[in-house]
């Protein structure tokens, strides 16, 4: 079973993450920021990623520290149960509906940490979480995950949807990102014969 988990702990957060890339969709994720839970049970539900995360931060400042905390942790768990990457057909790509709104995510797990954030709202804030963070969360999982990750908003007016279809497509292009892929399932998934460094 492909597992990770990682316990992060700094003067502003402590987060403790555990995921099953081979797992149902099952979750149980609590960080004080409701929005950001439901938009975590969504990656975990679409990814089909068993995800437990749990989080305590500074919210009495506000939610910046305890949003992009959270993507580095679940990132890096991630990057942990990926381990060598051997197998994985590596890239994925996904374009989500959602009423009036459509995004199109595509990612290659390429051990080479790149964001596009091709996404704007009409508003600053979705209930109590300002907008902005969420580039945050996506930069800061990208990252810490060594995820090439392009985000685009073809359009959209609602911004609940907007967002939400976002993490929907990350989900699903994760899912086929991180299949094994049968007729490689013993090979890195490149020429160079191990993923990240130099292009």
């Amino acid at each position: 079973m492909r597992q990770g988990k990682i316990e992060r702990k700094t003067h502003e957060t402590e987060i403790s993450v555990s995921l099953n890339l081979d797992g149902n969709g099952e979750y149980t994720v609590s960080t004080g920021i409701g929005f950001l839970d439901h938009m975590l049970e969504q990656l975990s539900r679409h990814s089909l990623m068993d995800l437990d995360v749990k989080a305590t931060g500074d919210l009495q400042i506000d939610f910046h520290h305890t949003t992009e905390d959270s993507g580095i942790a679940i990132g890096e768990a991630l990057n942990a149960a990926l381990g060598d990457r051997k197998g994985i057909t590596r890239y994925g790509s996904a374009t989500i509906p959602m009423d009036e709104t459509l995004t199109r995510v595509n990612m290659d797990i390429s051990n080479r940490p790149y964001l596009i954030w091709k996404v704007t709202f009409s508003k600053p804030k979705l209930g109590e979480m300002d907008t902005e963070l969420f580039k945050e969360w996506f930069q800061a999982f990208a990252q810490a995950a060594g995820i090439t990750l392009h985000v685009e908003n073809i359009y959209g007016e609602n911004n609940h949807h907007i967002i939400e279809s976002c993490f929907k497509a990350l989900a699903r292009a994760l899912r086929q990102a991180i299949e094994i892929d049968p007729r490689k399932s013993d090979e890195i998934p490149s020429t160079k014969g191990v993923l990240g460094g130099s292009l």
